[in-house]
Protein backbone atom coordinates (compact mmCIF):
# COMPACT_ATOMS: atom_id res chain seq x y z
CA UNK A 1 0.00 0.00 0.00
CA UNK A 2 2.85 2.35 0.79
CA UNK A 3 4.43 1.66 -2.60
CA UNK A 4 1.12 2.28 -4.40
CA UNK A 5 0.75 5.51 -2.48
CA UNK A 6 4.30 6.65 -3.25
CA UNK A 7 3.65 6.27 -6.99
CA UNK A 8 0.68 8.62 -6.83
CA UNK A 9 1.56 11.44 -4.53
CA UNK A 10 2.26 14.82 -6.12
CA UNK A 11 5.83 16.13 -5.85
CA UNK A 12 4.74 18.73 -3.31
CA UNK A 13 3.60 15.93 -0.99
CA UNK A 14 7.02 14.28 -0.72
CA UNK A 15 7.55 15.86 2.68
CA UNK A 16 4.23 14.41 3.87
CA UNK A 17 5.38 10.91 2.94
CA UNK A 18 8.62 11.47 4.85
CA UNK A 19 6.54 12.45 7.88
CA UNK A 20 4.53 9.22 7.50
CA UNK A 21 7.70 7.17 7.66
CA UNK A 22 8.74 9.06 10.79
CA UNK A 23 5.44 8.81 12.66
CA UNK A 24 4.62 5.18 11.83
CA UNK A 25 7.92 3.72 12.92
CA UNK A 26 11.66 3.73 12.25
CA UNK A 27 12.76 2.13 9.00
CA UNK A 28 9.18 1.42 8.02
CA UNK A 29 10.19 -0.34 4.80
CA UNK A 30 12.37 -2.86 6.61
CA UNK A 31 10.00 -3.48 9.52
CA UNK A 32 8.16 -6.30 7.73
CA UNK A 33 11.39 -8.31 7.90
CA UNK A 34 12.33 -7.38 11.47
CA UNK A 35 9.43 -5.97 13.51
CA UNK A 36 10.38 -3.48 16.16
CA UNK A 37 9.90 -4.54 19.74
CA UNK A 38 7.14 -2.91 21.75
CA UNK A 39 9.66 -1.05 23.89
CA UNK A 40 11.37 0.34 20.77
CA UNK A 41 7.99 1.38 19.39
CA UNK A 42 7.03 3.40 22.44
CA UNK A 43 10.33 5.24 22.51
CA UNK A 44 9.98 6.86 19.11
CA UNK A 45 6.23 7.42 18.93
CA UNK A 46 4.94 11.02 18.87
CA UNK A 47 1.15 10.96 19.15
CA UNK A 48 0.60 14.65 18.33
CA UNK A 49 2.84 14.42 15.27
CA UNK A 50 0.93 11.35 14.07
CA UNK A 51 -2.46 13.02 14.49
CA UNK A 52 -1.29 16.13 12.64
CA UNK A 53 0.06 14.06 9.75
CA UNK A 54 -3.12 11.98 9.62
CA UNK A 55 -5.27 15.11 9.45
CA UNK A 56 -3.06 16.69 6.76
CA UNK A 57 -3.49 13.80 4.30
CA UNK A 58 -6.29 15.35 2.25
CA UNK A 59 -4.48 18.67 1.95
CA UNK A 60 -1.19 17.03 1.00
CA UNK A 61 -2.46 14.27 -1.30
CA UNK A 62 -5.74 15.50 -2.70
CA UNK A 63 -8.81 13.35 -3.24
CA UNK A 64 -8.29 11.91 -6.72
CA UNK A 65 -9.48 8.33 -7.38
CA UNK A 66 -6.77 5.66 -7.14
CA UNK A 67 -7.53 3.87 -10.42
CA UNK A 68 -5.40 0.83 -9.59
CA UNK A 69 -3.50 -1.06 -12.27
CA UNK A 70 -4.01 -4.81 -12.68
CA UNK A 71 -0.57 -5.54 -11.26
CA UNK A 72 -1.31 -3.41 -8.20
CA UNK A 73 -4.55 -5.30 -7.56
CA UNK A 74 -2.67 -8.57 -7.79
CA UNK A 75 0.00 -7.33 -5.39
CA UNK A 76 -2.59 -6.26 -2.85
CA UNK A 77 -4.38 -9.57 -3.11
CA UNK A 78 -1.09 -11.45 -2.64
CA UNK A 79 -0.43 -9.33 0.46
CA UNK A 80 -3.78 -10.37 1.93
CA UNK A 81 -5.55 -7.06 1.35
CA UNK A 82 -9.10 -8.13 0.49
CA UNK A 83 -10.78 -4.74 0.83
CA UNK A 84 -12.05 -3.06 -2.33
CA UNK A 85 -9.21 -0.53 -2.46
CA UNK A 86 -10.09 0.31 -6.07
CA UNK A 87 -12.93 2.54 -4.93
CA UNK A 88 -10.79 4.57 -2.54
CA UNK A 89 -9.28 7.99 -3.10
CA UNK A 90 -5.66 8.92 -2.52
CA UNK A 91 -6.19 10.59 0.85
CA UNK A 92 -8.08 7.51 2.08
CA UNK A 93 -5.23 5.26 1.01
CA UNK A 94 -2.77 7.55 2.77
CA UNK A 95 -4.64 7.50 6.06
CA UNK A 96 -5.43 3.80 5.89
CA UNK A 97 -1.77 3.03 5.24
CA UNK A 98 -0.75 5.11 8.24
CA UNK A 99 -3.07 3.21 10.56
CA UNK A 100 -2.06 -0.18 9.18
CA UNK A 101 1.65 0.58 9.56
CA UNK A 102 1.52 2.06 13.04
CA UNK A 103 -0.57 -0.88 14.26
CA UNK A 104 2.44 -3.11 13.64
CA UNK A 105 4.62 -1.04 15.94
CA UNK A 106 2.53 0.14 18.86
CA UNK A 107 1.31 -1.97 21.78
CA UNK A 108 -2.46 -2.05 22.36
CA UNK A 109 -2.11 0.36 25.26
CA UNK A 110 -0.99 3.06 22.80
CA UNK A 111 -2.63 1.91 19.58
CA UNK A 112 -6.19 1.63 20.90
CA UNK A 113 -6.47 5.20 22.23
CA UNK A 114 -4.70 6.48 19.10
CA UNK A 115 -7.26 4.89 16.78
CA UNK A 116 -10.03 6.16 19.03
CA UNK A 117 -8.64 9.69 18.91
CA UNK A 118 -8.29 9.62 15.12
CA UNK A 119 -11.92 8.55 14.87
CA UNK A 120 -13.48 10.77 17.52
CA UNK A 121 -11.55 13.91 16.56
CA UNK A 122 -11.70 13.33 12.82
CA UNK A 123 -14.02 14.74 10.19
CA UNK A 124 -16.20 12.46 8.09
CA UNK A 125 -13.48 11.45 5.64
CA UNK A 126 -11.00 10.74 8.42
CA UNK A 127 -13.55 8.52 10.13
CA UNK A 128 -14.23 6.68 6.89
CA UNK A 129 -10.51 5.97 6.53
CA UNK A 130 -10.35 4.54 10.06
CA UNK A 131 -13.26 2.20 9.36
CA UNK A 132 -11.72 1.02 6.09
CA UNK A 133 -8.40 0.44 7.84
CA UNK A 134 -9.83 -1.90 10.48
CA UNK A 135 -9.31 -5.15 8.48
CA UNK A 136 -5.61 -4.24 8.19
CA UNK A 137 -4.99 -3.42 11.84
CA UNK A 138 -3.17 -5.83 14.12
CA UNK A 139 -5.59 -7.03 16.79
CA UNK A 140 -8.52 -5.77 14.75
CA UNK A 141 -11.08 -7.61 16.89
CA UNK A 142 -10.46 -5.09 19.69
CA UNK A 143 -12.16 -2.38 17.64
CA UNK A 144 -15.56 -4.05 17.30
CA UNK A 145 -17.22 -1.52 19.68
CA UNK A 146 -16.00 1.38 17.54
CA UNK A 147 -17.22 -0.28 14.33
CA UNK A 148 -20.58 -1.22 15.83
CA UNK A 149 -21.06 2.36 16.98
CA UNK A 150 -20.29 3.58 13.46
CA UNK A 151 -23.20 1.48 12.18
CA UNK A 152 -25.58 3.70 14.16
CA UNK A 153 -24.82 6.72 11.99
CA UNK A 154 -27.36 8.16 9.56
CA UNK A 155 -24.54 9.59 7.45
CA UNK A 156 -24.54 7.37 4.36
CA UNK A 157 -20.83 7.65 3.35
CA UNK A 158 -19.75 6.82 6.90
CA UNK A 159 -22.11 3.85 7.11
CA UNK A 160 -20.90 2.60 3.72
CA UNK A 161 -17.29 2.75 4.92
CA UNK A 162 -17.96 0.03 7.48
CA UNK A 163 -20.82 -1.89 5.84
CA UNK A 164 -19.82 -1.94 2.16
CA UNK A 165 -16.83 -3.57 0.46
CA UNK A 166 -15.34 -4.04 3.92
CA UNK A 167 -14.55 -7.57 5.20
CA UNK A 168 -14.34 -6.44 8.82
CA UNK A 169 -17.99 -6.86 9.93
CA UNK A 170 -18.32 -10.40 8.53
CA UNK A 171 -15.02 -11.37 10.13
CA UNK A 172 -15.48 -9.76 13.55
CA UNK A 173 -19.05 -8.76 14.33
CA UNK A 174 -21.18 -10.91 16.66
CA UNK A 175 -24.34 -12.22 14.99
CA UNK A 176 -26.65 -9.62 16.52
CA UNK A 177 -24.52 -6.68 15.42
CA UNK A 178 -23.99 -8.10 11.95
CA UNK A 179 -27.72 -8.69 11.51
CA UNK A 180 -28.54 -5.19 12.70
CA UNK A 181 -26.05 -3.75 10.22
CA UNK A 182 -27.70 -5.67 7.37
CA UNK A 183 -31.13 -4.37 8.33
CA UNK A 184 -29.74 -0.84 8.57
CA UNK A 185 -28.33 -1.26 5.06
CA UNK A 186 -31.77 -2.11 3.71
CA UNK A 187 -33.31 0.80 5.59
CA UNK A 188 -30.74 3.19 4.09
CA UNK A 189 -31.15 1.83 0.57
CA UNK A 190 -27.71 0.20 0.39
CA UNK A 191 -27.47 -2.77 -1.99
CA UNK A 192 -26.99 -5.97 0.01
CA UNK A 193 -24.55 -7.28 -2.60
CA UNK A 194 -22.06 -4.71 -1.30
CA UNK A 195 -21.86 -6.42 2.12
CA UNK A 196 -18.78 -8.65 2.12
CA UNK A 197 -19.38 -12.14 3.50
CA UNK A 198 -23.17 -11.82 3.61
CA UNK A 199 -23.72 -15.25 2.10
CA UNK A 200 -21.55 -16.90 4.75
CA UNK A 201 -23.19 -14.97 7.60
CA UNK A 202 -26.81 -15.58 6.60
CA UNK A 203 -28.83 -17.34 9.26
CA UNK A 204 -32.37 -18.25 10.21
CA UNK A 205 -32.44 -15.35 12.66
CA UNK A 206 -31.34 -12.87 9.99
CA UNK A 207 -33.97 -14.24 7.60
CA UNK A 208 -36.64 -13.84 10.30
CA UNK A 209 -35.55 -10.27 11.03
CA UNK A 210 -35.65 -9.48 7.33
CA UNK A 211 -39.18 -10.87 6.99
CA UNK A 212 -40.32 -8.81 9.99
CA UNK A 213 -38.76 -5.76 8.37
CA UNK A 214 -40.57 -6.50 5.11
CA UNK A 215 -43.89 -7.00 6.89
CA UNK A 216 -43.55 -3.65 8.65
CA UNK A 217 -42.77 -1.93 5.35
CA UNK A 218 -45.78 -3.48 3.63
CA UNK A 219 -48.09 -2.60 6.53
CA UNK A 220 -46.92 1.01 6.29
CA UNK A 221 -47.51 1.07 2.55
CA UNK A 222 -43.81 1.35 1.80
CA UNK A 223 -41.75 -0.55 -0.72
CA UNK A 224 -39.64 -3.56 0.19
CA UNK A 225 -36.01 -3.69 -1.02
CA UNK A 226 -35.81 -5.74 -4.20
CA UNK A 227 -32.74 -7.63 -3.00
CA UNK A 228 -34.21 -8.77 0.31
CA UNK A 229 -34.35 -12.29 -1.15
CA UNK A 230 -30.59 -12.50 -0.64
CA UNK A 231 -31.31 -13.00 3.05
CA UNK A 232 -33.66 -15.92 2.54
CA UNK A 233 -32.45 -19.41 3.35
CA UNK A 234 -34.95 -21.00 0.93
CA UNK A 235 -32.61 -20.69 -2.04
CA UNK A 236 -29.76 -22.27 -0.08
CA UNK A 237 -32.06 -25.10 1.02
CA UNK A 238 -33.14 -25.65 -2.57
CA UNK A 239 -29.53 -25.91 -3.70
CA UNK A 240 -28.65 -28.33 -0.91
CA UNK A 241 -31.58 -30.66 -1.60
CA UNK A 242 -31.58 -30.52 -5.38
CA UNK A 243 -31.12 -33.95 -6.98
CA UNK A 244 -28.13 -33.92 -9.37
CA UNK A 245 -29.10 -34.34 -13.00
Amino acid sequence: MLEILSRRIPPAAASWLERVEAVTGPRVRQRAERPASMSEASAWFDRDHFLATFTAAARALGKAPLALQAGERDALKAAGVSAAVDGWRIDELGRTTMIALVSRSLPPSELDPLVGACYQQGDSRERQAILRALPLVNGAERFVPLAVDACRTNELPLFEAIACENPYPAACFPDLNFNQMVLKAMFMGVALARIVGLEQRRSGELARMAEDFASERRAAGRSVPADIGLLSLDLEHERATRIPE
